[in-house]
């Protein structure tokens, strides 16, 4: 029997007297494309970053193969965001050799905490490979400025993906881009999800661009509203579609409206 790789229970978070997140209880197995939609404010990037590690729950628990999630990023979890998360004083295989080489464990440079030897070797190696796995083999050498907004979110996903991790964060990757540019990153995305078999979590605003990627779709809503103190109540996951692309995307559309 499949087991999830990402236990949700009794979760919730709070500021303060703000609840932001409440009563989340879900389940999420290897191979999920769980996208995620809701009206800004409704606590969806929250949630991603208490998946990260960078936020904790207030209160209840998130679970990574059974056991706790770790209270900070770590290699089983990659993120992309909305704005590019390069450097812009390297180029492309720079960018991506760094993010093998902050996280090698191996004999590092004391100062610049950058592989020596047979580890930068390795390094490049597979920041090569994973250039030429998101379509940027040409481009290894250039600055991100000489990229087009597309080529810098596909440097942002290689830098995300190096370690080989098994769940993707996207926190609105494709928000800023044009629509035929948003269309060939959605054929990147699902070829590196079914081909590096990743766990993928996706916040959008684009409905369809949620139906179009997930095989399940998460709404955040508030289901207890106190207009006089907005901050009183938190959203929850209202909605947990298993999408079936054979069906009409206007009546499941509506219903969720």
């Amino acid at each position: 029997m499949l087991k999830p790789i990402i236990e949700i229970q009794h979760v919730w978070k709070e500021y303060s007297n703000n609840i932001v997140l409440e009563h989340l209880n879900l389940s999420v197995f290897p191979g999920d494309f769980i996208s995620i939609v809701g009206a800004s404010g409704c606590g969806k990037t929250t949630f991603l970053n208490m998946l990260l590690g960078t936020e904790q729950p207030s209160r209840g628990h998130i679970l990574l193969d059974g056991k706790p999630l770790p209270a900070e990023p770590g290699i089983e979890r990659g993120i992309v965001f909305q704005k590019y998360s390069v450097f812009p004083h390297m180029t492309a295989i720079e960018n991506v050799m760094l993010g093998y080489e902050l996280t090698d464990n191996s004999v590092t440079s004391k100062l610049l905490a950058r592989s020596v030897g047979s580890n930068k070797k390795r390094a490049k190696e597979q920041a090569l490979h994973m250039l030429h796995e998101v379509g940027l083999s040409e481009a290894q050498d250039k600055y991100p400025h000489e990229l087009s907004g597309g080529m810098r979110q596909r440097l942002s996903i290689a830098q995300a993906l190096i370690k080989k991790p098994r769940i993707l964060l996207l926190d609105e990757p494709f928000g800023a881009l044009d629509p035929g540019i948003r269309k060939d990153m959605h054929v990147l995305v699902k070829k590196l999800w079914k081909e590096q078999q990743l766990t993928v979590f996706m916040i959008t605003h684009d409905l369809s661009e949620g139906f179009h990627l997930g095989n399940r779709l998460w709404v955040f809503d508030h289901t207890r509203k106190d207009d006089q103190a907005p901050e009183r109540y938190g959203a929850r996951v209202t909605f947990d579609i298993a999408v079936d692309k054979k069906k009409d995307m206007a009546a499941i559309s509506e219903q969720i409206q």
